[in-house]
């Protein structure tokens, strides 16, 4: 598998090892991780539709978390592979809304639905450029 994972029946797939610093002094995987672990999910699965956040930021627009819905359900431990899955619900507008699921082996142990909003450089709501648009689309 390559370092951005792949996608699948629209579902895009990343595999992240748990390493110590990403756990805390129980030796489960620290809450706020599980966002990080998401944000790498996102950025990989857009990279495979051929949106990178280097171009997205030469054009002067970025994506930004508008709303972010979570669900915790069980702890992930180090060592774990745990796969991060990313499927794209809906784009319109400015915005996208994605589902993101963590999960070790079949189990699910996070859940979010996160919002996100394409902005420009003042901060104001951009929309979705039509070639994004259909990349986003496909995935």
């Amino acid at each position: 598998m390559s370092l951005s994972g792949h996608l699948k029946d629209g579902v895009h797939h990343l595999d992240i090892r748990i390493y110590y610093e990403d756990t805390d002094f129980s030796g489960i995987v620290y809450h706020a991780n599980y966002l990080k672990f998401c944000e790498r999910g996102r950025s990989e699965m857009l990279r495979l539709t051929g949106i990178h956040h280097s171009d997205l930021d030469g054009q002067g627009i970025h994506f930004v978390i508008r709303r972010m819905q979570c669900d915790f359900q069980a702890p992930a431990r180090i060592d774990d592979v745990v796969r991060v899955e990313t499927s794209v619900q809906r784009v319109s507008g400015a915005r996208m809304v994605l589902a993101q699921v963590v999960k070790l082996d079949d189990q699910v142990l996070f859940e979010a639905e996160m919002t996100l909003a394409l902005i420009n450089g003042a901060g104001r709501p951009q929309r979705v450029p039509p070639d994004m648009m259909r990349a986003m689309s496909q995935a």
